[in-house]
């Protein structure tokens, strides 16, 4: 017996899902012939892939190899097909994106929804997380990255540098004054982003010239792991808050947000797309990046539409 392309690929989505019926809802088949996929390219390579138990899937050894082994390898057939497809510019197949949810739900969103405008033969899937995705293992083509990038084989191309603000609501400035000096910020109250560690998420650039930024242990009575979260509870007067500006930039414009410390410098935050490394960047990969860089631009909209309220209340 041989194997099958669509087996393989069946395989793929199972090992990420652990899921028949989760693989059958998102593949739009049946559960019987997900079933039958994996149970023929079972006896294909005369091996079991699963072992199946009541309402669990469980990967053998043998699946956990495998799959090491042929996720780049369908990804390169994949690719080779798009690049072929590019003598006829023609944009199809299925594009599947990873992004922090904040910015996805605010921007990327529309961005996406006009992309998808323009390539009617392309199927998009969308997945809005703000914790690190191994894009590598989800089998995704694309991801959105944002802040300092860790070492990694993934390419990527920067979007645009996004500043960072530290604010706060008019009434906690009228209750609790403001803070002179990056040193006397560790003495209020703030809102905490649970996915980064204070000390890493409170840094500024150094005014002496080094390059050792200055970090700022900060004691988060609040913590949130959503960023419109945090812009909320500090409108609602919860303490001080350091947003990217992207975040930031409509409280300020309204006024419901007042910067602080303006004449400080956060690190800022750096916007990339990101993207498993390859011969060659797939046509759909591509157009997509293309798209983002050209409706974002650097410095990103965000920062162009109104002037922002950047003096201290």
């Amino acid at each position: 017996m041989k194997w099958r392309f669509d087996d393989l690929l069946t395989f793929l989505d199972v090992m990420e899902t652990r899921s028949i019926t989760a693989t059958a809802a998102r593949l739009n088949l049946s559960k019987s012939v997900v079933s039958k996929r994996i149970s023929d390219l079972e006896a294909a390579l005369g091996i079991e892939l699963f072992q199946r138990l009541p309402r669990k899937l469980l990967a053998s050894d043998n699946a956990l190899d495998f799959v090491e082994r042929i996720r780049p390898l369908v990804r390169e057939i994949i690719e080779a097909t798009d690049t072929v497809g590019q003598r006829n510019s023609a944009i199809r197949g299925s594009l599947r994106i990873a992004a922090p949810m904040t910015f996805g739900t605010l921007y990327l969103g529309r961005m996406i929804a006009d992309f998808a405008r323009q390539y009617p033969d392309l199927e998009v899937a969308v997945e809005f997380e703000d914790r690190m995705i191994d894009l590598v293992r989800g089998g995704y083509d694309v991801g959105i990255r944002i802040g300092i990038l860790k070492d990694s084989s993934l390419i990527a191309r920067k979007l645009c540098t996004d500043a960072r603000v530290i604010c706060c609501s008019p009434d906690f400035a009228s209750a609790n004054g403001l803070p002179k000096t990056v040193d006397e910020l560790s003495s209020f109250a703030c809102i905490d982003y649970s996915n980064v560690n204070t000390s890493q998420l409170w840094q500024f650039e150094n005014p002496a010239g080094s390059t050792e930024p200055i970090s700022v242990t900060m004691r988060g009575r609040i913590v949130a792991n959503n960023g419109e979260a945090m812009r909320d509870m500090a409108i609602a007067g919860l303490g001080l808050v350091l947003l990217p500006m992207f975040i930031a930039a409509d409280a300020l414009r309204a006024g419901t947000l007042v910067p602080v410390l303006p004449e400080a410098k956060p690190l800022p935050y750096r916007i990339y797309a990101v993207y498993p490394p390859t011969r060659h960047v797939s046509a759909k990969v591509r157009a997509f990046v293309d798209h983002l860089t050209r409706h974002i631009g650097d410095p990103p909209i965000w920062q162009l539409t109104d002037t922002l309220r950047l003096k201290s209340a």
